[in-house]
C-alpha cells in the first residue's frame, strides 16, 4: 500500500502534512510519498521542512493507493488549478482509490468536478466555501467527512483523525 501526499511548495500547513504522514507510517505496510510541484526544500507556514526529490508531472496514479492533497494557503495558489493534479485526482477517482484532501484544498476537489452530489467539508474561508458550492458538493460542517472514497477534512485540528479515516479506507479497499 502506498499513498501519495500532495504538498504546495510554499506555505502548505504543517500539521496536515505531518500528522497524517506519521498515522501512515506507523503503519508497516504502508509506503509514502510525498511531492510538490518542484522538487526541494519546501517550509511549511509554522516552519517545518520537507525535501522531496519528484514533482507531480512524475507520478502516475496506477503506483498509488491513495491521494492526500494537503492544506495551507499555498494550495490556492499552486494546487487549485493544477491541471496535473486535477487530472491524477480523476485517475484516482474513477479507479476508486481514496482521493482525500484538506483544510482549503478539497477545493482541489471540487475543481477537479469529483464533489457534485457528495457530502464534504473544507476550512471555513468565504472563496473555499463558495468553490465548494459552484461545484455541487454538499456542504457539511463536520471536522472530517467520508463519502464513499473521498475524504475531506477542515483543518490542522482534525489532521491526526483525518489520517486516520484515509488510513482506514486504504485498509478497506
Amino acid at each position: 500500500m502506498t499513498v501519495l501526499l500532495v504538498i504546495a511548495q510554499k506555505d502548505f500547513r504543517d500539521e496536515e502534512l505531518f500528522e497524517p504522514l506519521q498515522v501512515f507510517q506507523s503503519k508497516n505496510n504502508i509506503a509514502t510519498n510525498v511531492v510538490s510541484n518542484e522538487v526541494g526544500e519546501h517550509v511549511g507556514m509554522l516552519g517545518r521542512k520537507i525535501t522531496t526529490n519528484k514533482t507531480i508531472d512524475d507520478v502516475k496514479s496506477s503506483d498509488y493507493n491513495a491521494i492526500v492533497v494537503v492544506g495551507g494557503s499555498g494550495s490556492r495558489e499552486y494546487l487549485w488549478n493544477n491541471e496535473t493534479l486535477l487530472k491524477l485526482i480523476n485517475e484516482f477517482n474513477d479507479d476508486k482509490k481514496v482521493v482525500s484532501a484538506i483544510c482549503i484544498s478539497p477545493v482541489v476537489l471540487a475543481h477537479a468536478g469529483i464533489l457534485n452530489g457528495k457530502n464534504a467539508t473544507v476550512f471555513e474561508d468565504n472563496e473555499s466555501i463558495e468553490e465548494m458550492k459552484k461545484s455541487g458538493a454538499n456542504l457539511l460542517n463536520d471536522g472530517v467527512v467520508v463519502d464513499g472514497n473521498i475524504v475531506t477534512a477542515k483543518g490542522p485540528q482534525v489532521a491526526k483523525e483525518f489520517g486516520e479515516k484515509v488510513l482506514e479506507l486504504i485498509e478497506n479497499l
